[in-house]
């Protein structure tokens, strides 16, 4: 009777231990993750200059040297893969920093036009996937761990078809309604067509493997497919707090968070991410028409 009360009471502390390391993973995620993305934004950037970037230079060697150590660790190995992503992750988000000061200082990229703002986006797409795609084999992981394989592709491709069809015939009364379109028309919006598909793609391609590629495989096999995508969820909304497009951001944040997990259950259903870059695509034309209209 001893034994099986013994056996009883050690099996729960393993499972209240492994609850607790799974809640402090958790966070820690969430605090890093939020850290490069709010603190050291390439958007909006909190820290003075010099501070900003030997934070982000000092976190960049943190994460690399803790990498390394868990890595080598047999113990801790299996917690490399998604430090190995935070460090991808920070890496992406400072070199996005950089060029952006290098195209307003220095080249005079006017981001307050169609063009200029679709070379901002184009160029922020190229560093941060090519910062993904070159590091994650260089730190041990395939492609299709970011989820850049064939996977379902007719199924993804159907789907984030449709609703990239839907969100486009639908974009102009909810630019007018939700992102401040100001009584826009289609004769308003067809010299903008070039210019806002090349930014709602650079822009999809970035955030979905910097967000759902770089990360849901990673988180999976700590928290299974359900969490690991809320995760996500919860770190991709609140990136959007604060944005001055919207016209109710309370309204906006709500819908962004059944879109973000869309998206999320759209990559893992698929094995890809190519679904869920048409269907983001998409659901960011309403906002790059308002935010166009009010360039003028």
């Amino acid at each position: 009777m001893d034994q099986l009360v013994n056996g009883f009471l050690k099996k729960e502390r393993l499972s209240i231990g492994r609850w607790i390391g799974r809640v402090l993973l958790a966070l820690s995620f969430i605090g890093l993750s939020g850290l490069v993305y709010f603190v050291f934004s390439p958007y909006r950037p909190l820290l003075p200059k010099w501070y900003d970037f030997y934070g982000r230079t000092g976190l960049i060697l943190i994460l690399a040297c803790l990498f390394l150590f868990l890595r080598k660790s047999r113990r801790y190995e299996k917690y490399s893969i998604l430090c190995g992503g935070l460090l991808i992750m920070t890496i992406a988000v400072s070199l996005d920093w950089l060029t952006a000061i290098y195209q307003i200082k220095y080249l005079g990229v006017n981001g307050n036009s169609p063009a200029g703002f679709a070379l901002q986006k184009v160029n922020q797409c190229i560093i941060v996937t090519g910062v993904i795609i070159f590091l994650t084999p260089v730190l041990g992981c395939g492609l299709g761990s970011i989820y850049i394989q064939k996977g379902r592709l007719k199924l993804g491709l159907a789907i984030g078809m449709t609703a990239f069809v839907l969100a486009a015939v639908g974009s102009i009364p909810m630019a007018n309604m939700f992102f401040k379109g100001d009584g826009l028309t289609l004769a308003d919006v067809l010299p903008w067509i070039p210019w806002v598909l090349v930014i709602v793609f650079a822009n999809a391609a970035q955030e979905e493997l910097l967000f759902r590629g770089l990360f849901l495989k990673k988180l999976q096999p700590f928290f299974g497919r359900l969490v690991s995508n809320l995760m996500i969820v919860f770190v991709f909304t609140l990136l959007h707090k604060g944005v001055t497009y919207s016209a109710d951001e309370l309204t906006f944040l709500v819908v962004v968070i059944p879109l973000a997990f869309a998206w999320g259950y759209l990559t893992q259903k698929t094995e890809s991410i190519w679904g869920s870059i048409l269907f983001h695509a998409g659901m960011d034309i309403p906002i790059i028409l308002g935010i166009i209209a009010n360039m003028a």
